[in-house]
């Protein structure tokens, strides 16, 4: 995919908006002065249509004269609670937090193709709508924004995102139809036996003994409870309980996170969660607590948008395998057909490969102009299609 050099012309004001909020890190539901950031940037377009549904984040609905589909592009706009260690100049001023997931270049992005949009009415067709989200690290904006009536009120028929990926290189664009990214949710257990003195522990009912075989056994959820066909992990970071290393504990708790590419391998691992958790800790004469919070759903690309796509990506294209990893426009494919595709942003020479999330994630903005670039293109493209349709 070429950028043409209309799009290349962009790259000053790419960096300046990149920069300017990279330097302004605000947790989920939080991100006021970005908000404010966003909304000065588009009135200085020369856009009036700016709503705020939510208490952060925007909405710029563009009324065109032709008609056509009702098309939505969606950047998020949260960061991370992350200490950033790139030694940028423009590094994140605010202590534990940063732009590590790269939503800082979705947003310049979104703010690149606003412009385009104001400087050319004749390739504004229906009503094209910029969503630029709060909260998609948490709680989920997306689910926040459908909840306002948003969708029907402004009759969305398709939307389309993207994000930032330094598993690919610069100048990619990755995506696949389908399941692409997976749903996910947190998983707390809590097991409650009889504290009791060390010394004494026929006294007790110990959830510490009682937790560590119920962990045991739920990781054979994802080897015999599944088809080794059937993409799942099942992963417990956390663990806690306790009150002294002499004491037999009362109570010990876990947390977990589970993720899975389909809606029915999500719920077999549901009901075989607390099944295990519960049968186990009855074993050693405990009771187990099982607590899920369901987050995002799969992100599942719509494959004629996909289609569109690879048209306009040409040669830069190549399909992504799945990832295990969780993403709330998922909500958004639940109400419309969406495409979320990866631009790529690793590179080898500056030593830029950190992940996303890292406090070392760092990337070149000129990488952001092929997500432009496909941006524009994709309008051309389903313009195209609704006229020859």
């Amino acid at each position: 995919m070429e950028i043409s050099q209309e799009i290349l012309a962009y790259l000053p004001e790419i960096i300046r908006w990149r920069r300017d909020l990279h330097q302004l890190p605000e947790l989920g539901l939080e991100e006021f002065a970005t908000t404010a950031y966003l909304k000065k940037e588009l009135q200085a377009m020369g856009y009036t249509d700016i709503r705020q549904p939510l208490a952060t984040g925007l909405v710029v609905v563009i009324d065109a004269e032709k008609p056509g589909k009702t098309l939505a592009y969606r950047s998020d706009i949260d960061a991370l609670p992350v200490t950033e260690e790139t030694g940028a100049d423009f590094a994140s001023p605010i202590a534990g937090r940063m732009h590590a997931c790269g939503h800082d270049g979705h947003m310049a992005t979104l703010l690149g193709f606003a412009k385009y949009l104001a400087t050319h009415r004749k390739a504004r067709q229906g009503r094209i709508v910029l969503l630029f989200q709060p909260a998609e690290e948490g709680p989920g904006g997306a689910q926040l924004l459908i909840d306002t009536g948003l969708f029907t009120e402004l009759a969305i028929e398709e939307i389309i995102g993207l994000h930032v990926f330094p598993e690919f290189p610069e100048g990619v664009i990755a995506c696949r139809p389908g399941g692409m990214m997976a749903r996910n949710g947190e998983v707390t257990i809590t097991v409650t036996g009889r504290s009791a003195h060390g010394a004494q522990p026929q006294q007790g009912l110990d959830a510490l003994l009682a937790m560590s075989a119920v962990i045991q056994a739920l990781h054979t959820i994802i080897s015999r409870n599944l088809s080794p066909l059937e993409d799942a992990v099942l992963t417990f970071g956390k663990i806690y309980g306790g009150e002294a290393m002499n004491i037999i504990p009362g109570a010990v708790t876990i947390e977990g996170t589970m993720r899975a590419f389909s809606d029915e391998v999500y719920e077999r691992m549901v009901a075989r969660i607390e099944e295990i958790a519960k049968g186990v800790a009855a074993g050693y004469g405990c009771q187990a607590n099982v607590v899920f919070h369901h987050m995002y759903r799969v992100v599942d690309n719509h494959p004629p948008l996909v289609a569109k796509l690879m048209q306009v990506a040409g040669d830069s294209y190549v399909e992504t395998p799945p990832y295990l990893l969780a993403e709330d426009f998922s909500m958004y494919q639940q109400v419309v057909p969406g495409l979320f595709f990866f631009v790529g942003i690793r590179n080898q020479e500056k030593g830029w490969t950190a992940p996303l999330h890292s406090g070392q994630m760092q990337f070149d903005e000129k990488a952001l102009l092929a997500g432009l670039q496909c941006y524009v293109d994709l309008l051309e493209a389903l313009n195209e299609e609704e006229n020859n349709g």
